[in-house]
């Protein structure tokens, strides 16, 4: 332990953030080797400064990615977290994936502005399916130009970070938006996507709120289980595929409506069985158990968009104006604890269609990386891979925080990491992934081992 301050559009985006995640166990900044830092709770007291700055692929980029319009921007924000001479750092993308090499990339930039080890860096994901993949720089011009359009817009986004630093303070609150829907269908071949109200999903969403000294928002932080994907590979009547930050940027743009000035963080939760509720190209189940995924309204997708974005913003903004209780100065404790746990890799089918039979092969070992972030009373627990609902909910009744936040999609992402429930019954999620059965809940002890010795 380290502490320191689906069809083809869908199949091939997996395959992009496995390739990803394999490069990233390689190459992550936050290995084995990182160092310590201890917690602070040093004479300065609690600093924030936040940065958001867009990286859409202009004109000349596209096609890229089969993406060949533009509907919404993209965005990077960053969030920079001091306490003494300490700083912690946030990014977070409105991106599926992110490769290994951006995520290098930004952690130079954010570094070079800041000072900020990289060990100290956090970077994740949206997981957006309406965006292009981040490939390597080296297997296209439009590749590389797009992870510049990263790195740069990285640049801006702490610049305005570093120059709004200013004394703050920070409160919790939880609210309720029915937005998600665990996505595991049982069809005559097994299970597979689609949507099932019957199985669980968890409607809470975590809200963290920081502000001036004067009670003016700085930074308002979400987290929620859901994929953002109301407009995966949904095509318009002009023919084109538009880029967008989808549900996940739809409902942050609504927060930042209500708080002109401060920045809203999309912090995505287990997705790794949730879809929105409404998709603008979706997965139907017949009377027989015969499935298809076709059915597209569009253009009027967008609509499903807007509808679900701002219910999940409208929430977002009652809990975080109900917040009563903050926390400043000296005594907000800020600390990051990463570690790693050893489990086994294995392959599998891919994840084509349904079965109810699979075989497994173990490659080899891996290690999953950890993140357990403390701001005062608060506590946020992240991982690489996709969790299930039931694992973010094991952490969250476990955490002696009482105000606990689990995500998916740290250090620009990997694939499934399934509970129990998933493995047994065949799901997407099983086939999806490469963890063998009980990684989640031997990642789930460690976290548990991790919060407690916070306190």
């Amino acid at each position: 332990m380290r502490e320191q301050q689906e069809n083809q559009g869908e199949l091939s985006r997996r395959a992009v953030v496995a390739a990803g995640a394999v490069t990233a166990l390689a190459a992550s900044a936050l290995g084995t080797a990182t160092s310590a830092q201890a917690a602070t709770k040093a004479s300065g007291g609690l600093r924030v400064g936040v940065g958001k700055a867009a990286f859409t692929p202009g004109a000349s980029l596209l096609p890229l990615d089969n993406f060949t319009a533009v509907h919404d921007d993209l965005n990077v924000r960053v969030l920079l977290v001091e306490s003494g001479s300490r700083r912690i750092a946030l990014a977070v993308l409105d991106l599926t994936s992110i490769s290994a090499e951006a995520v290098a990339l930004m952690r130079d930039a954010i570094t070079a502005a800041t000072g900020v080890a990289a060990a100290n860096i956090m970077v994740t994901v949206t997981h957006c399916f309406s965006a292009p993949h981040v490939q390597a720089s080296s297997s296209s011009a439009g590749a590389a130009a797009y992870v510049q359009n990263i790195v740069a817009a990285t640049r801006s986004a702490v610049a305005d970070a570093v120059k709004n630093l200013q004394d703050a303070e920070v409160g919790y609150g939880s609210g309720r938006v029915d937005v998600n829907v665990n996505r595991n269908v049982l069809t005559a071949d097994g299970y597979w996507l689609g949507v099932n109200e019957q199985l669980p999903s968890d409607k809470g969403v975590y809200v963290a709120r920081f502000n001036d000294l004067d009670g003016n928002p700085i930074a308002v932080l979400a987290n929620y289980n859901v994929q953002s994907c109301v407009m995966q590979d949904s095509v318009m009547a002009d023919g084109t595929l538009p880029i967008s930050a989808d549900l996940a940027g739809a409902a942050v743009a609504h927060v930042e409506s209500q708080y002109p000035g401060a920045v809203g963080f999309w912090l995505v939760g287990a997705c790794g069985d949730q879809f929105p509720a409404y998709r603008s190209k979706r997965y139907t189940i017949d009377k027989d158990k015969g499935w298809t995924y076709g059915v597209d309204l569009h253009d009027a997708g967008f609509a499903l968009l807007t509808a679900q974005g701002e219910r999940l913003g409208d929430e977002i903004v009652r809990v975080a104006q109900g917040i009563g209780r903050y926390e400043s100065g000296k005594g907000v404790v800020v600390r990051l604890v990463t570690d790693d746990i050893a489990t086994t890799q294995v392959t599998g089918p891919q994840a084509s269609a349904p079965t109810k039979n699979v075989t497994f092969t173990p490659t080899g070992t891996a290690q999953v990386p950890l993140w357990v972030f403390q701001v005062g009373k608060g506590v946020f627990a992240g991982v690489e891979p996709e969790l299930s609902t039931s694992t973010a909910n094991t952490i969250r009744e476990n955490s002696s925080f009482s105000s606990t936040f689990v995500m998916s999609m740290f250090e620009g992402g990997a694939k499934n990491m399934p509970d129990k429930w998933n493995f047994d019954h065949v799901t997407y999620a099983a086939v999806d992934g490469f963890y063998i059965k009980g990684t989640a809940e031997k990642a789930v002890a460690r976290i548990d081992r991790i919060i407690k010795s916070l306190n």
